[in-house]
């Protein structure tokens, strides 16, 4: 178990210059023009919390992958135009995040004002942990805080290397947050506890299929890597999508389930397609009898039925991954009714949480945001963490009781 991390709250911030490594890789329309701003509303209670109590805020984020050199179309200036917009305070942008530039703007700063840095990908040090890179970043601050779940299971600079020159590295509420509710999953969940994996792919997933066997009652899949599955199980599948090259280690789960403490659920019908859009031909086929050239691209409704009362039962839900294409409506039925089925057992008291990527999307694009226990930011990190994996970032961070001093000058 991951031990119990410091936390903001535990800290003195008073007239100290906070390095703050938040995750405000935000999603853009255009260039310039940000489409979903919840990520960066996510930080601003650790981002108030920092400022209120009398310290000033050197924020530091990536966005997009700019492949290690400046790219405007990755600029996080309209991310600082959007937080001064957010943010009782100014908000001054470093044209770079380490240098000269950077250092003299940090060094300015009051207590109570904002300094965000440009992205870090646009350096390649970010990424390879380069120390000295790293060390650049640590001149910037005199605390080190990190409020980025989402990028917690990347050994990078700015989670991991910067963190070698601070005494104190505290979790900001993001961050506390998202480790308090998957922990709670992981460590000491109501029963029963069901698990929901979906998603296109397989890969990826394999680790948190082989870890949650033995910690939840029930694992249920869906999505298009459930036909790997069937494939393993002799199945014609059709067009479906199959990965060849994970063919072994979807027998190793199945075999693996024979005697794990999950019982593992597959779909017992799907909806199929003569062609991956909503003009094809569709039919609800029972999974022994998928067509010849069609593909599956939603479970069916035995399936959602069988889902649904399965959901009903739990007292905790861990989902991550569609259960379709649910980005065309024709496809989405599955996806939604899991979703509706989790909302409803979380107003039963049951504990749920959301695994970020698709599945936030899904569940945004259904309206369920305000039933559902916690959605993560981290779409990656959420895995890693309930495959059972310390997360480099999280590890990083000085344990809880371990305070020594104020950490700042």
């Amino acid at each position: 178990m991951m031990p119990d991390k410091l936390t903001i709250a535990g800290v003195d911030v008073r007239k100290a210059r906070v390095l703050m490594r938040a995750d405000f890789n935000v999603p853009l329309k255009g260039i310039g023009e940000i489409a979903d701003d919840t990520r960066i509303r996510a930080a601003l209670p650790t981002m108030n919390h920092l400022l209120q109590a009398g310290g000033s805020l050197v924020l530091m984020s990536h966005l997009g992958r700019p492949k290690g050199k400046p790219n405007p179309e990755f600029s996080l200036r309209p991310v600082a135009d959007h937080l001064a917009e957010l943010m009782p305070s100014p908000v001054k942008f470093a044209t770079d995040s380490v240098g000269p530039s950077a250092t003299q703007l940090a060094a300015g700063l009051l207590p109570g004002e904002i300094l965000l840095l440009e992205n870090l990908r646009f350096n390649p040090g970010e990424t390879e942990n380069d120390p000295g890179f790293a060390a650049g970043l640590a001149q910037l601050g005199q605390l080190y805080v990190n409020d980025a779940f989402g990028t917690a299971h990347r050994a990078h600079a700015s989670t991991v290397g910067v963190t070698r020159h601070f005494p104190i590295r505290a979790a900001g509420f993001l961050m506390e947050r998202e480790l308090q509710q998957m922990g709670r999953l992981l460590h000491d969940p109501p029963r029963p506890f069901v698990a929901v994996l979906g998603g296109a792919k397989v890969q990826g997933k394999v680790d948190v299929m082989l870890n949650l066997l033995d910690q939840v009652d029930t694992l249920v899949l869906g999505g298009g890597m459930i036909f790997t599955f069937f494939k393993v199980l002799g199945l014609e599948v059709g067009d479906s999508l199959v990965e060849e090259e994970s063919l072994a280690v979807v027998k190793e789960i199945m075999d693996r389930s024979q005697s794990s403490r999950a019982r593992l659920v597959l779909p017992e019908d799907c909806v199929v397609s003569s062609d991956f859009s909503e003009s094809g031909d569709r039919k609800e086929v029972l999974i022994t009898d998928i067509p010849e050239k069609w593909q599956g691209l939603d479970i069916g409704s035995k399936t959602t039925e069988r889902y649904t009362e399965i959901l009903a039962t739990a007292r905790a839900v861990f989902w991550n991954g569609p259960m379709g294409v649910f980005e065309m409506p024709a496809f989405a039925a599955g996806t939604r009714a899991v979703g509706e089925a989790i909302g409803t057992a979380t107003t039963a008291g049951a504990i749920s949480v959301v695994g970020g990527g698709d599945s936030v999307a899904a569940i945004n694009q259904l309206g369920l945001a305000d039933r559902i226990t916690h959605i993560s930011t981290g779409g990656g990190a959420s895995l890693e963490y309930m495959a059972g994996r310390t997360l480099p970032g999280v590890a990083a961070l000085t344990d809880a009781g371990n305070l020594n001093g104020s950490g700042h000058n």
